[in-house]
């Protein structure tokens, strides 16, 4: 996959793990074409996933936090006012965008935005305009199975 073709496929997906296995797709899985056991940087496609996964975290459109099971997640900003909307119902240290930076030394640094100071105000004003059912039902990929048969319930 080449980095265009990774951001598509977070785009269409909504909200995407970055690796390791969940509720909502792996982009490093997707990329390998198959499960992967282990590390994906023993994978025979690791520089191909890293490569892919740098892409993901550079883009603007896309939100990298840690809401689905605290694992590094892509949520693509098509789906920003839903979260917002629903930002109650998850830990606001889940929905502190995450980015990595390169210290002058070469070190890796984890740089933390909290939330809700990386959202756009026209982001606020979008959630502000959905239903919590309206928002739920574009984020029940991120909700337990339980939660979501629960929701679809009550309606």
């Amino acid at each position: 996959m080449t980095p265009k073709q990774v951001i598509a496929f977070v785009r269409a997906k909504g909200v995407v793990l970055e690796s390791g296995r969940g509720r909502v797709p792996s982009l490093a899985e997707a990329i390998a074409g198959e499960p992967i056991r282990g590390s994906w940087w023993a994978h025979p496609k690791g520089r191909e996933i890293f490569r892919c996964t740098r892409a993901v975290r550079d883009s603007a459109d896309v939100l990298v936090c840690r809401v689905v099971d605290g694992k590094v997640t892509y949520i693509h900003r098509r789906l920003w006012p839903a979260i917002v909307r629903l930002a109650k119902q998850f830990s606001t240290s889940r929905l502190a965008a995450i980015r990595e930076v390169h210290s002058s030394s070469g070190r890796h640094k984890l740089e933390i935005t909290p939330f809700p100071r990386w959202v756009p105000k026209h982001v606020i004003r979008a959630a502000d305009s959905l239903t919590d059912s309206a928002a739920e039902s574009q984020l029940l990929a991120i909700f337990p199975a339980s939660r979501a048969r629960k929701q679809r319930s009550n309606r």
